[in-house]
This record gives structure tokens, sequence and C-alpha cells, in this order.
């Protein structure tokens, strides 16, 4: 087992973001090591840990550290057989057909805002990656801090923004950017719509964050859409800037991890077959969203 005390974190040197160096995820970790990460995630927001080679159970294993693991809502046919806990984020194609959810991430989100407890952490562990003739890899991942943009916003603005709840509609995103297949749709649909706070209150830090996305927050309660629209737009702006951004370029064997209630992310799509990517996903632990 690994201890605490050889745990490296090297920070990214953006708003958010640290590398853990070594630790073998296939290993178990004991309590000491675990709680160094821990740490690390909470500071951080996102962690990347370079050169790993997990199967299936043991990704599970590590992500069940974080809280219980969440089964898919949507998507099932993305799942992996063996294991429905890991979803398939993928271009990867049989017989025509897509075998795992291939425009994931496509535009800036927090991983089930549309939950009512939605999840603490996201992991994707890279199997594949689209990698040019010339070695260039494609497909990065960008992660917005969303607690950086709350603290940059000014005294006004966030009395303004204190106990307003946002209306969260899982079907708005994909509605307005066309993301999604037509039964895919059908699902959103049906899912009600779920009421967050604007302002978040980290559960583990507490410190507040920005909890707002373009596209799937469609109003405001008590506020009229004229008003309503532009604010929501304002703040998921605000979360994007430029300077609250951490890109990760993928390497082979990636496993990374963001905090859902402190970050927004977004996969770049700038590949195509033959170029593969395959990616495992799994998300975990069911947070309270606070004021």
């Amino acid at each position: 087992m690994r201890t605490g005390t050889d745990v490296e974190i090297i920070p990214s040197g953006a708003a958010l973001g640290a590398e853990i160096r070594g630790v073998d995820l296939s290993e178990p970790l004991d309590d000491g090591t675990f709680g160094t990460i821990e740490a690390a995630f909470n500071e951080h927001s996102v962690l990347y840990f370079r050169d790993q080679d997990l199967k299936p159970q043991e990704l599970i294993d590590y992500a069940g550290r974080y809280g219980d693991v969440q089964r898919l809502m949507f998507f099932n046919n993305y799942a992996m057989p063996e294991h429905p806990e890991i979803l398939y984020v993928s271009n990867v194609q049989e017989d025509g057909k897509d075998i795992g959810y291939a425009d994931a991430g496509s535009v800036w989100h927090t991983d089930m805002s549309f939950e009512q407890r939605p999840p603490r952490a996201t992991m994707l562990h890279a199997r594949e990656i689209p990698i040019t003739g010339d070695g260039t890899v494609l497909g990065d991942t960008l992660f917005a801090s969303a607690v950086k943009a709350y603290d940059s916003l000014h005294d006004e603005m966030k009395e303004k923004l204190r106990g307003l709840r946002v209306v969260h509609d899982v079907a708005g995103r994909r509605r307005k950017t066309g993301t999604g297949t037509k039964d895919d749709q059908k699902q959103y649909e049906a899912k009600p719509l779920i009421v967050h706070p604007a302002i978040r209150r980290h559960p583990y830090t507490g410190r507040h964050s920005i909890y707002v996305v373009n596209g799937e927050c469609v109003a405001i309660e008590g506020m009229d859409d004229a008003d309503a629209l532009p604010l929501i737009d304002e703040l998921a702006s605000t979360v994007i800037r430029d300077d609250f951004i951490y890109r990760h370029r993928w390497a082979l064997g990636d496993v990374i991890m963001w905090d859902n209630c402190a970050v927004q992310h977004l996969a770049m799509h700038d590949y195509e077959l033959p170029l593969r990517r395959m990616m495992w996903r799994i998300t975990v632990g069911y947070t309270d969203v606070y004021e």
C-alpha cells in the first residue's frame, strides 16, 4: 500500500487542477493516502493521475471512496455490460452504430445539475485517445472554476444573487444545441424540472460557486424571463472566463476526476473517425445543493 508521504501534489498553474504523482490507483490506498488525495481534490477541484491502467472494478473501487457509485439514468445502452456503473464515452462504432456516448460534454455544463442531489465527482479513464499522424493529441477537456468565478463578482452582484433559485431543465441544453438523439430527447423531456440556488455552497469546503449553466438553466423563480435570461447568460459567461480555466491535454492511461460542486467542463470534439477515443466514465456521491 502507498502511504500519504509518497504522494506528490503538483498544481497545474491555472485557476484549478493538480497532478497527483506517486500513486497507482490499481492498488488499495490506505486511509492516510486517500485523505491526502481527497484534501487535494477539495482544494484544487480537478485532479489527474498519469500512466494508470485500471481494470473496471479497480476504477469502481477507487471512485467509491468518494461516495456511492451511481447507476446511469440516461444512456444505459452505452454502459459497460459487465459493469453498468461505467459509461463508455466514445466515438467508436460497431456495425455502424456508436458503442458509447459520442458527443458527451460538447457544451459547457456541470454533470447532472438536473438532479435533486447531483453527483459529487465524475471520473474519466483514458483507454484510447485520438492522435494524429504527427503525434498531436486531440480531444482536450476544459475545466472552469465556478468558485473563482463567484469570488470575482462585486458585492452588489453577490447581494443581488442571494436567495435566487434557478430552474434546471435537462432537455434545455440539448434543445438549444441540438445534441443527443431523438430518443435521448424523449427521455429528457420526461424528466421533471429541478430548482437549485444560483449560488451554491460547497458541502465539503463551504466555498461558494456560481451554479448556473447556459442552456440547461431556463428560468429564475419569481423573475420575468426578460430579466432572468440575460442574468443567466451573464453568470454562465463569467464562469468560463479564460482566467478561470484549466485545459487538460490527455495522455493514454490518464485518470481525471472533477468536483461537480465547483466546476463546469467542456470536451473538445476536434477529431473524428478513424481517430478513435474511448473513455470510461463514472459518477459518485449524492450531494445536497446548499445556499
